[in-house]
């Protein structure tokens, strides 16, 4: 498009003949000759020639206006086209810089998630190991105490089997004895 305009500008500015003006047709004058031509003829022809001229040069201004015109906006559309471009690749610039920062946060939530789950995981085996250890100084523990447990049992087992019940007797009445009598 911009190559038609440039190029009907460039022939309207061909079509100039050597600045010659309606006003000039008209202030033309020939010189006679004795055999010359009508010059009521000339006269009419030189007016329809000036009417024709001056057509020719308002169209000739207003293809010039126009083409100014175009031109402008042809220069406007250009500029809004690189204003476009250019947005574009700011925007696509944008988006590249907004996926790349989503896929670090991502990767940073993932590393946090992983700190915390190695973090709860190393809680939970600390708990275990110290129910284990718990559970394991219980049954420690029950074991101690059953066998103190049966220890008493056959120790009281012995004095029944024993018959020292007699000597138990005469302790109590021992003990119940004020002090200074025995």
């Amino acid at each position: 498009m911009f190559n038609i305009v440039e190029s009907t500008r460039l022939r309207l500015e061909e079509v100039d003949p050597v600045s010659l003006t309606p006003l000039d047709i008209h202030n033309k004058e020939f010189s006679r000759s004795f055999r010359g031509y009508d010059e009521d003829q000339v006269n009419e022809f030189l007016d329809q020639i000036i009417k024709e001229f001056d057509l020719m040069l308002k169209e000739k201004r207003e293809l010039e206006e126009r083409t100014t015109t175009l031109n402008e906006r042809l220069s406007q559309f250009a500029n809004i086209e690189e204003t476009l471009k250019k947005s574009l690749v700011i925007a696509q610039e944008t988006a590249d810089e907004v996926k790349s920062n989503a896929r670090k946060e991502a990767q940073l939530i993932i590393r946090e998630a992983e700190k915390n789950a190695d973090r709860l995981i190393n809680e939970a085996l600390s708990k275990s190991h110290k129910l284990v250890s718990e559970i394991d100084e219980l049954k420690r523990r029950a074991t101690v105490y059953r066998m103190r447990f049966r220890s008493i049992l056959e120790a009281q087992l012995e004095m029944l089997d024993n018959g020292d019940w007699e000597n138990f007797e005469k302790i109590e009445e021992d003990l119940s004895k004020p002090v200074g009598e025995a």
